[in-house]
């Protein structure tokens, strides 16, 4: 597979890993928009939200539960952004799913 975040779970390619477990990955974005820009990816390859699944249900749950987790001890548990593209033109350039963890600043109101 030729998926860049399927070769960072690997370890083939390295990263600034914040949290790792069986299932979740979380590692600072590298081209960060914000003070905290960290990226929150399954270990099982799900191309994107589009193919999210029922029984994906407990896996979405335990990553939004980290996210929070991982929010509060990036110190912006406050105040953050969760952010997944979907599909090339809504701007999703790794066809792996991921949710941007953003803040550490104000962000602007308007998401278009």
């Amino acid at each position: 597979m030729d998926c860049v975040f399927c070769k960072i779970i690997s370890g083939e390619i390295p990263s600034n890993k914040v949290y790792e477990d069986s299932d979740i990955l979380a590692f600072r974005d590298i081209s960060p928009v914000a003070p905290t820009h960290i990226l929150v990816i399954p270990k099982r390859h799900i191309a994107s939200a589009a193919e999210i699944t029922h029984s994906d249900g407990e896996l979405i749950g335990k990553i939004f539960a980290k996210i929070a987790d991982i929010a509060r001890a990036e110190g912006v548990g406050n105040g953050f952004r969760v952010v997944s593209n979907c599909g090339e033109t809504a701007g999703q350039t790794v066809f792996h799913l991921h949710f941007h963890i953003i803040g550490g600043r104000e962000l602007s109101r308007s998401l278009g």
